[in-house]
């Protein structure tokens, strides 16, 4: 057989593959408002980068007339590329293919490149949508998962691992996007669930929808297991573009820095978004992008959890994470999930190689019996676990309030903050004023002749006393008191003189986390 008819077989081979489940599955994708797996991958990578390996790959089904049956692909595609010019390895599963459903096999191709991520220290990029585990291949389907699930966390802290949810994504396959650093999800195209509605209905009597029991909004706003929420996939696809400018392709390496820019001064400026009124509460995401190069702010996880606010900017055109406490949402208190929130993020900073800097205004933990028993003490270390573990350059600006326990939570010099600096405006105290001179100045209140008036007086005089930087600076707990407008410098300083900044905690073989 000549070479030319060998040629015309293999583009014979390839186009019955490419077709993936035909032209009516794939219709029927598009009528939903879903792009195929390859014109995801094609989407998302830059123009002309991707190269698809394992496209012959055939599925090991032998029970159920499955060996009649042929899926090309088996129902996932993988390959590497390139994003902003860089290598990841990447696969998306093409739900016109059995649904997208994982057997032996495709869970096979998924490990190789897995695997190849790993060895080559490139990001891996998951697309998933698919029906679930394929139920005629049994335990084989079951086994694919759980060295899915393996390699996630043999990659974890080491490779940056990005989850998309375009479809489906039901039963144990749930996991592996959890065990991921974000997970992109879309308006009512993705779906999240360990139990559908169905099964719900049969055990316990209850009636949901699949978007109201694990639709993007759900996941975004109520459970916190996406970290961007988009309305159509071409956003998806640009947000996770936008991510890759702020991250590093491994943990041996530190984000590609840019240009320095200054920040926008006309729309943001710290004079005018800080109000003068202690009571007033302000938006920090505004004093955020008054700090920053060019005013730009990606913030992860936005819908959940609002009281803390996560995400990743730049200054002096080096990537920064920024967590601070939302004087808008609940007084920036910590409670349970902004706890988790600020934690999870903290760790990804540290393992690659990104300083934090943390924004500090906040009344300390949210009391409440449901607070209490759904586990605030457990959650809430694991803030301070966080920030005690992280060994990445850390400074800390105190803007107001800094009571109690969330005081020392929020990077305190107690955790070892490499820099800690406070605004003339900050308050660092065990708790607030009034509370605290009820407690202290009780006897005096109530033997008084005004007791009103004798509380007020005494509530001044813990503020004379307290509610500035200046105790905590005699002590050397903040490093120096700075005007809000020269919090850029002073970050900008601290950072530079930080990069060379050298730190081992004590060898284990891993800490203990509050998980």
């Amino acid at each position: 057989m000549s070479v030319n008819s060998k040629t015309h077989e293999l583009k014979q081979r390839m186009q019955l593959v490419l077709q993936g489940g035909g032209e009516k599955a794939v219709e029927k994708q598009k009528a939903i408002g879903k792009l195929t797996a390859r014109e995801r991958i094609l989407e998302l990578l830059d123009e002309g980068s991707f190269h698809e390996y394992d496209l012959f790959v055939q599925h090991s089904g032998r029970d159920f007339d499955m060996d009649k049956k042929i899926l090309p692909g088996d129902g996932v595609v993988t390959g590497t590329g390139t994003i902003n010019g860089y290598p990841v390895c990447i696969y998306a599963q093409d739900f016109t293919v059995a649904g997208g459903s994982l057997g032996f096999m495709h869970a096979k191709k998924i490990c190789k490149i897995m695997d190849h991520a790993m060895k080559l220290k490139t990001p891996i990029i998951g697309i998933n949508d698919s029906g679930g585990a394929r139920i005629q291949e049994g335990v084989n389907a079951l086994s694919g998962y759980g060295d899915i699930f393996y390699r996630n966390t043999m990659a974890s802290g080491v490779i940056p691992q990005i989850s998309v949810i375009l479809g489906p994504c039901a039963g144990g396959a749930v996991y592996s996007p959890a065990l991921t650093d974000f997970v992109f999800v879309v308006d009512k195209i993705s779906k999240m669930f360990i139990t559908g509605p169905d099964v719900i209905k049969t055990v316990l009597g209850e009636e949901i929808s699949q978007e109201d029991l694990g639709g993007a909004r759900v996941h975004a706003e109520v459970s916190g297991n996406a970290h961007f929420f988009a309305e159509s996939e071409q956003e998806c696809f640009d947000q996770i573009k936008n991510l890759f400018t702020y991250i590093p392709w491994n943990n041996d390496k530190k984000a590609e820095p840019f240009p320095a820019k200054k920040p926008r001064s006309k729309e943001y400026k710290i004079s005018s978004v800080f109000p003068s009124d202690p009571a007033k509460p302000y938006d920090v995401r505004h004093i955020i992008k008054s700090i920053v190069d060019n005013s730009e702010f990606l913030e992860v996880q936005e819908l959940f959890a609002p009281n803390i606010v996560i995400g990743f900017a730049r200054i002096n055109g080096e990537t920064v994470g920024f967590v601070a406490n939302q004087p808008i949402a609940l007084a920036g208190v910590l409670d349970c999930n902004s706890s988790d929130k600020a934690a999870r993020f903290i760790r990804f900073c540290d393992a690659f190689n990104i300083p934090l800097v943390t924004l500090e205004d906040l009344p300390g933990y949210l009391p409440g019996i449901d607070q209490e028993h759904a586990g605030v003490i457990r959650h809430g270390a694991k803030i301070l676990y966080a920030y005690s573990e992280a060994t990445v350059p850390k400074i800390t600006v105190i803007l107001r309030k800094a009571y109690g326990g969330g005081y020392i939570a929020m990077c305190s010099s107690h955790l070892k903050a490499d820099f800690v600096f406070a605004w003339p405006t900050a308050e660092i105290a065990v708790m607030g004023p009034e509370g605290a001179a009820n407690i202290i100045f009780r006897s005096e209140i109530m033997k008084s002749e005004n007791p009103e008036k004798t509380r007020k007086e005494k509530i001044e005089e813990y503020k004379q006393k307290f509610a500035n930087p200046y105790v905590a600076a005699s002590y050397g707990y903040v490093d120096a008191v700075i005007q809000p407008n020269e919090t850029r410098d002073y970050i900008s300083h601290a950072l530079e003189i930080c990069k060379n900044k050298t730190q081992e905690n004590p060898k284990k073989k891993h800490g203990l986390p509050p998980f």
